[in-house]
């Protein structure tokens, strides 16, 4: 080899080594500038989840502080306990009229039962019988009906006597009867006096055997053809039973 080929060969070897050092050079900037990208890509994941992660925290720790909520629960069991207390004072009222009904409705001082009698409570006849086995016609309703009661005439403005012993439970005006008085006589019997007017009882009062139930009124309505009466009706346990089966003659 001459001097001037082996000149030339060691240019070409020296621009081969100058370009592979080149590409060498460019293959690691690359590398570098590709690593850096990825080390700040990764910085920045990590402070976001990091960032997540503190935010999560303080959502949580938020969420328990309000789910205690300690002012409005001391209020709430304040209410409770005055709610508690209102049921007590509810009871006690209730109490009171239980006994109030026990005392008005104490019927020890009277007696009533199968073998008792009952004194006529007026001074008139029959005008219509009791009658729940077969209906019997009632002229002012042009109709037949059955008859819990005994309807028994009368003067306008006389004095009705209690048919027997009884206390006062219930002083009522209805469209039927007028004004009406109850007696319970004891035993379950009850005595019942319609058409009345000017009652000088209470609940609770006592009435004896011909004491003063009332006087007898102008009729209803209902029983305008027939004039003047007592509607007179016995009940034992609530039902309707024949006066007659308990008076004399």
């Amino acid at each position: 080899m001459n001097k001037n080929e082996k000149t030339s060969f060691l240019k070409g070897k020296g621009a081969a080594v100058a370009v592979v050092i080149c590409f060498i050079a460019v293959i690691a900037g690359v590398g570098s500038y590709t690593f850096s990208n990825y080390q700040d890509k990764m910085n920045q994941q990590l402070a976001e989840a990091q960032e997540e992660t503190e935010q999560t925290e303080e959502n949580s720790q938020a969420t328990t502080t309000d789910d205690i909520m300690l002012p409005e629960t001391e209020s709430n069991t304040s209410d409770t306990e005055e709610e508690g207390t209102a049921p007590e004072s509810t009871e006690e009222t209730e109490l009171e009229g239980t006994e109030q009904a026990e005392t008005t409705g104490d019927t020890t001082g009277v007696w009533f039962d199968e073998s008792s009698i009952l004194e006529w409570p007026a001074s008139g006849a029959t005008i219509i019988g009791y009658s729940m086995d077969q209906t019997v016609y009632f002229s002012t309703l042009e109709q037949y009906k059955y008859n819990p009661a005994m309807i028994i005439g009368g003067q306008v403005g006389e004095e009705i006597g209690a048919s027997a012993p009884g206390i006062v439970t219930n002083i009522e005006q209805t469209a039927q009867t007028g004004t009406t008085v109850t007696l319970d006589m004891g035993n379950g019997y009850t005595a019942v006096y319609g058409q009345l007017k000017e009652v000088p009882l209470q609940i609770g009062d006592y009435v004896g055997t011909g004491e003063l139930v009332g006087y007898m009124s102008e009729p209803t309505k209902y029983y305008s053809v027939e004039g003047a009466n007592l509607y007179f009706e016995i009940l034992k346990d609530g039902e309707p039973v024949n006066p007659l089966d308990f008076m004399e003659g």
